[in-house]
């Protein structure tokens, strides 16, 4: 994992800036990575990202990419109080949540229905961060806020069937001119957008009241995409890009299976899924994660940025592939 860290520090990468949403998602596994080991050189990665970036979010209010980067900020914050300045998290979460935007009244061309949160990613970005901000608060409007919306796009792409996410309603079947199937004539679930939402539950899941009125939705929703998911892990111990049509690109990939990884081995520790039932998927599929990281602590195998199933190869990285593998790798500790 600290090799892994190493390696992406020394090769920063981003699509839009350092506190865009490739950068958000790696950092989180690095904030995991500091909370399981307490190595400080975690925390100091972190830091030295937040000071550079004066604590700040992306500018982008509407949308939900562009606050991920402020779960490492609290993350940091939690660790000393005050350490950090909340005020550009606020700013941005008040704007995001309570005021009106062309996505929530559905001007915006890339609007679907009205609906903030409209792909399946955006349960991974924004939600996190929300319910620790309102733990650090104790102000239980952003939770209500955060469950609002979270059902909306629940309601909108969750598959009742196959207990998966579509990344966005171009994948659903019966809404659209044509439905968007794989050559084996399944429906089309891209591994990473589920990994998103997986992986997103687990963060949510582990900052929320137990006693918060809507708890057991999430708790419930987390099972069945666990057992779900589980049964689509593959015999070397990845999962494809293509969840229904692991035929299509037939090799691991690094990003979807390390937040499988890491959300499966938290049911564990959490006593949410059943020991003896799980941990087989979750230390097969540590070890086939750590077969993907070079000898100089590159991780591999990481689908590019993009929003439905491509290939993967031994030598395509990404940070939130190496996010992804620091999340898994912090789960798996606390197995031992």
């Amino acid at each position: 994992m600290v090799k892994a860290m190493e390696w992406q520090e020394a090769h920063p990468i981003f699509a839009l800036a350092p506190t865009d949403w490739t950068n958000g998602a790696y950092y989180v596994g690095v904030s995991r990575a500091h909370q399981a080991t307490k190595n400080p050189i975690f925390l100091a990665a972190l830091k030295t990202m937040g000071y550079r970036n004066d604590w700040k979010p992306l500018y982008r209010t509407y949308h939900a990419d562009d606050v991920a980067i402020s779960y490492t900020y609290l993350y940091a914050n939690s660790t000393r109080r005050n350490l950090v300045d909340l005020a550009p998290t606020k700013e941005f979460l008040d704007i995001h949540l309570f005021e009106t935007n062309p996505w929530k009244d559905g001007t915006d061309k890339h609007a679907e229905k009205k609906i903030l949160w409209w792909w399946c990613d955006a349960l991974f970005m924004a939600p996190p961060v929300i319910v620790e901000y309102a733990k650090q608060t104790g102000e239980q409007k952003y939770l209500d806020a955060m469950h609002t919306y979270y059902k909306q796009t629940y309601d909108l792409l969750y598959d009742e069937e196959e207990h998966l996410f579509a990344r966005d309603t171009r994948f659903q079947w019966g809404v659209n001119e044509k439905d968007l199937k794989e050559e084996n004539g399944k429906k089309i679930f891209w591994a990473r957008g589920n990994g998103w939402v997986l992986g997103g539950l687990a963060l949510i899941l582990s900052d929320m009241p137990e006693d918060y009125k809507n708890r057991d939705f999430y708790v419930d929703l987390y099972k069945e995409m666990a057992a779900r998911i589980k049964s689509l892990q593959q015999a070397d111990g990845l999962w494809r890009t293509s969840l229904l049509s692991p035929e299509s690109f037939d090799h691991g990939e690094v990003s979807a299976s390390g937040f499988y990884t890491f959300a499966l081995a938290w049911g564990i520790n959490n006593g949410i899924l059943e020991k003896a039932e799980y941990t087989p998927s979750v230390t097969k599929a540590w070890q086939a994660l750590m077969s993907c990281q070079h000898e100089n602590g590159m991780v591999g195998w990481v689908q590019d940025i993009g929003a439905s199933p491509e290939p993967a190869t031994k030598d395509s990285w990404q940070n939130y592939g190496t996010g992804a593998f620091l999340l898994a790798g912090s789960e798996l500790l606390k197995l031992q």
